[in-house]
């Protein structure tokens, strides 16, 4: 199993839990977060006003995934949030386990 870490543009949220409701997964888990990327300060327009981009609102989307259907989801994140520009997010890839609650 593994566990996909997805932080993208706010905007962008609904149309990728859209293509992800006939997605396989798990389990997924969303939360609005803030952060920088590589630009650090650089001043850039956002939703039509000047913002600061270090630390900009992004969307933090959490999935969990059998490890046969990754590269489909992945491929589903991609193709719904990449513009091609600068603070597109990531996407992180982490391996899990799975453990049963003990049984009493």
């Amino acid at each position: 199993m593994k566990q996909v870490i997805a932080i993208i543009r706010p905007y962008l949220a609904e149309r990728l839990l859209d293509h992800l409701k006939l997605a396989p997964l798990e389990a997924l888990q969303v939360s609005e977060v803030k952060g920088f990327g590589r630009q650090k300060s650089y001043l850039d327009q956002y939703s039509s006003t000047e913002f600061s981009l270090s630390f900009l609102p992004k969307v933090e989307v959490t999935l969990w995934v059998d490890d046969l259907r990754l590269n489909e989801v992945l491929e589903t994140i991609i193709k719904s949030t990449r513009s091609g520009r600068m603070g597109d997010g990531k996407i992180m890839v982490l391996s899990t386990e799975d453990h049963a609650p003990p049984t009493r």
